[in-house]
């Protein structure tokens, strides 16, 4: 590998990881603004993104050699910008995790209300005792 290839991964994986850091910057925008429902319609082109940015780190991480000649000022920049990025994945995986603890806990709160509407709002049987309701229409999954 040459330099100036050398020099060109450094600096595509520079371009990769501030588009990765601003689009993560962007969601979390979203989420500190309480709208989640932003960030859906990009959740695939950043999930790509995180994909190409986690193989190409292993395999600079793992190949010492492909970075090896590569000048200062562009080495500094590729630092600089892993810096920024594993900032704001830090805050990002926060801000996920708030997102989908509230998202659980209204699932669960929307289906215990269920639950209890249905077992009050028992129907009679033939001898006129109160029929047992099945609850298990409601389905809750504790995966998000």
């Amino acid at each position: 590998m040459t330099v100036a290839d050398m020099q060109e991964r450094a600096r595509q994986m520079t371009t990769l990881t501030e588009r990765l850091t601003e689009r993560l910057t962007a969601e979390l925008a979203a989420f500190e603004a309480r709208r989640p429902q932003d960030v859906a319609a990009t959740v695939a082109e950043t999930q790509e993104m995180a994909n190409l940015y986690r193989r190409e780190s292993a395999r600079m991480k793992a190949d010492r050699a492909l970075l090896a000649e590569v000048p200062d000022r562009d080495r500094s920049a590729l630092a600089t910008a892993t810096r920024a990025f594993e900032a704001i994945l830090t805050r990002h995986a926060r801000a996920v995790e708030a997102a989908r603890t509230v998202s659980e806990g209204i699932v669960r709160a929307i289906a215990a209300e269920v639950a209890e509407v249905r077992h009050r709002s028992a129907g009679y049987g033939a001898g006129g005792r109160a029929e047992a309701v099945d609850g298990r229409a409601v389905t809750f999954n504790r995966m998000a």
